[in-house]
């Protein structure tokens, strides 16, 4: 297993670990929907940098885990269907063990299709499936560390066709009305969903005319696949927290970034890869810090 050195929150990483980490997670996730023939990998390979990140250099993360979760940042996964990057990134990070990626979607175990909470996985807080349910669960999780008096920052990540359910405009409306100005909802921009592209399916216009209409202070993450760029545009966001004003993060990233044939389409949303897929997947991805 391994885990990078903790930085301080805005102090940069041996970015090489992540990068290295990174290129690992891609191939958990591609043998862990193989094995199974189910899952969602076109999105989790896409938001592979910014788990990795997140978890290992972004994040202010106490050791071991309790629901609770005071005195450390929190993250909360809306769009719950990427849940095999989900779960390699806390397997890595030192939440349960490397091995039990390999009992992704069988039955009766912890690491099902879309995280659940009944079987006490570490480092998962809400049950992710149900789509525009996320962002409700971060403002309130928000709003419960000032009651707290708890200075530390609530994450959450949710899909850009996730974004067409109105629960979370809903949410997006209270936050800024509220002033819950310890959050940071990054929402990943790669245009597509399982139907097609997000523009064929229900066109949105600009997020982030709509975020700013909205109230919301917005950073934008062009190279959403670029760990350097990630750690810069998070730092950023993280700035602008504490200014009466929810912080919302746009990044753009590639679905299926990393396996050549899986990018720029929606086909690989929810499509497990054949043998002879797997094996051009994971020669693109050379074992860098141990298979599971």
């Amino acid at each position: 297993m391994f885990v990078a050195e903790k930085t301080n929150k805005l102090n940069m990483p041996n970015t090489q670990h992540l990068k290295d980490l990174t290129t690992q997670v891609r191939r958990d996730i591609l043998r862990m929907v193989h094995k199974v023939n189910s899952g969602h990998p076109g999105g989790s390979l896409g938001c592979a940098e910014f788990f990795v990140t997140l978890y290992q250099s972004i994040m202010d993360r106490k050791d071991g885990f309790d629901m609770d979760g005071i005195g450390e940042d929190l993250f909360f996964l809306s769009n719950g269907h990427i849940s095999p990057v989900y779960y390699s990134v806390l397997a890595r990070s030192g939440y349960f063990p490397v091995e039990e990626l390999n009992t992704f979607r069988l039955i009766n175990t912890r690491l099902q299709g879309h995280p659940t909470t009944h079987e006490n996985l570490p480092g998962i807080r809400i049950a992710s499936g149900s789509l525009g349910q996320g962002m409700s669960v971060a403002l309130g999780a928000a709003q419960t560390k000032k009651l707290n008096n708890d200075s530390h920052l609530i994450y959450s990540l949710h899909g850009d066709g996730e974004l067409q359910e109105g629960q979370n405009w809903e949410a997006i409306m209270y936050a800024a009305g509220n002033n819950v100005d310890n959050i940071i909802a990054t929402i990943d921009l790669n245009g597509q969903q399982i139907d097609g592209s997000t523009d064929d399916v229900l066109p949105m216009g600009s997020v982030k005319d709509k975020f700013e209409a909205f109230g919301w202070t917005v950073v934008e993450i062009n190279e959403g696949n670029d760990i350097d760029a990630i750690l810069k545009g998070m730092a950023e966001a993280k700035s602008k927290t504490g200014q009466g004003k929810p912080v919302c993060v746009l990044l753009k990233t590639v679905m299926g970034n990393g396996v050549d044939f899986m990018m720029h389409t929606h086909a690989w949303h929810g499509k497990a890869p054949n043998d002879e897929q797997l094996a051009i997947g994971l020669a693109q991805n050379p074992e860098t810090l141990g298979d599971y």
